[in-house]
C-alpha cells in the first residue's frame, strides 16, 4: 500500500511515499519525519533572528551541538572537494542582490568577497571561530538535502523497506516499489517546466536538479542566477541533474557542476542546454 504524506518546509513542498500494509506505522513515521524537518527549518532559517544560525551569523552564539557541528564539518569537506565552488559563506554578499542600483551592488560586493571562503570559519572545542567580522553562513537547500538524508536513515531504522522522499526537487528513493520496479523520475524541461525531457529510475539512491527556471534576482533589469558563485554568477546549463548515493552529495555536485562543469564529481549526471538538448555524462574522479 502506497501511503503519501504531504506538508511544507524549507519554504518548498515536501512529499513523504512510503509503501507499507501497516497505514499506522506509516502515519508515525511520517510524523517523526515532519517533526525533525521542522527543527531543523527553524534551526537553521536564514531569515528568522530566532534561529541559531541567525544567532551565529551575529557573533551572539558560538557553541555547536552535535549536529550543527556535523553539518559545518560537511559544508566545509565539500567546499574542499568541488574545489571551493560550493560555499555556504556567499552568505556574505548575499544581502546585496536587494541593492537599489548595480554600482551599489558591484562596490560593496567587491568589498565584501575577501570575507568569503570556508577557511574564514573554523571549529575549536565545538565552538564556531570566525575570523574576521563580516563572513555569514547560509546553510539553505544544504539543509534541505540535509533532511532528505535523515528521513531515509529514519525510513530505515523504522524497518521501512520502499519510499520515496521527494523535498522540493531534491529526491531520495529508497529500495525498490512493491512490484520489483526501481522509482521512475522525471527531468523537467527547462523550457517548458510542466513537460519531462527524460527520466531515470532510482534504487537506493538519491537526485538533485540545479535550475535557473524558478527563481533569480534582478537589479535595475539585470538578471542574477540564484546560484551565487565568486565567478560571473552564470550558470553553465539550464538544468543540470546529479545521481548519488546521498542528497547531501547529488545536491551539491549538481549546483557545483554548473558553476563549473569541468569540476569532475563521480557521479551520473544529466546536462540540459539552453536548446533542452539532454547530455548524459558519467564523471570519474
Amino acid at each position: 500500500m502506497q501511503n503519501i504524506f504531504r506538508f511544507e518546509a524549507m519554504s518548498t513542498p515536501c512529499e513523504v511515499h512510503i509503501y507499507t500494509q501497516e497505514r499506522d506505522k506509516a502515519r508515525e513515521v511520517a510524523k517523526e519525519i515532519l517533526l525533525a524537518t521542522k527543527a531543523l527549518e527553524k534551526k537553521y532559517n536564514y531569515y528568522a533572528n530566532d534561529s541559531l544560525l541567525h544567532l551565529l551569523n551575529e557573533r551572539k552564539e558560538n557553541a555547536l551541538d552535535a549536529q550543527t557541528k556535523d553539518i559545518l564539518l560537511h559544508a566545509k569537506h565539500f567546499y574542499e572537494q568541488t574545489q571551493t565552488l560550493f560555499d555556504i559563506t556567499l552568505a556574505t554578499v548575499k544581502p546585496l542582490y536587494n541593492a537599489p542600483t548595480l554600482d551599489l551592488f558591484y562596490t560593496q560586493r567587491e568589498k565584501l568577497l575577501p570575507f568569503t571562503g570556508c577557511e574564514h570559519f573554523s571549529i575549536k572545542k565545538n565552538k564556531l571561530v570566525f575570523d574576521n567580522p563580516f563572513t555569514k553562513l547560509d546553510l539553505g537547500g544544504f539543509v534541505k538535502e540535509y533532511a532528505v538524508d535523515k528521513a531515509a536513515q529514519t525510513l530505515r531504522k523504522r524497518k521501512i523497506e520502499a519510499a520515496l522522499i521527494n523535498f522540493g526537487g531534491d529526491i531520495y528513493a529508497l529500495g525498490y516499489k512493491p512490484n520489483g520496479e526501481k522509482f521512475k523520475i522525471g527531468i523537467k524541461d527547462p523550457q517548458n517546466p510542466a513537460n519531462h525531457l527524460c527520466f531515470v529510475e532510482l534504487y537506493d539512491e538519491a537526485i538533485a536538479t540545479s535550475a535557473g527556471y524558478e527563481r533569480n534576482f534582478k537589479i535595475e533589469g539585470k538578471e542574477f542566477s540564484h546560484i551565487l558563485s565568486r565567478q560571473a554568477m552564470q550558470q553553465e546549463f539550464s538544468s543540470l541533474s546529479v545521481l548519488a548515493p546521498t542528497a547531501l552529495q547529488s545536491g551539491v555536485y549538481a549546483t557545483s557542476l554548473n558553476i563549473d562543469a569541468s569540476l569532475a564529481c563521480g557521479y551520473k549526471t544529466i546536462k540540459i542546454d539552453t536548446d533542452s538538448g539532454v547530455h548524459y555524462e558519467n564523471f570519474t574522479r
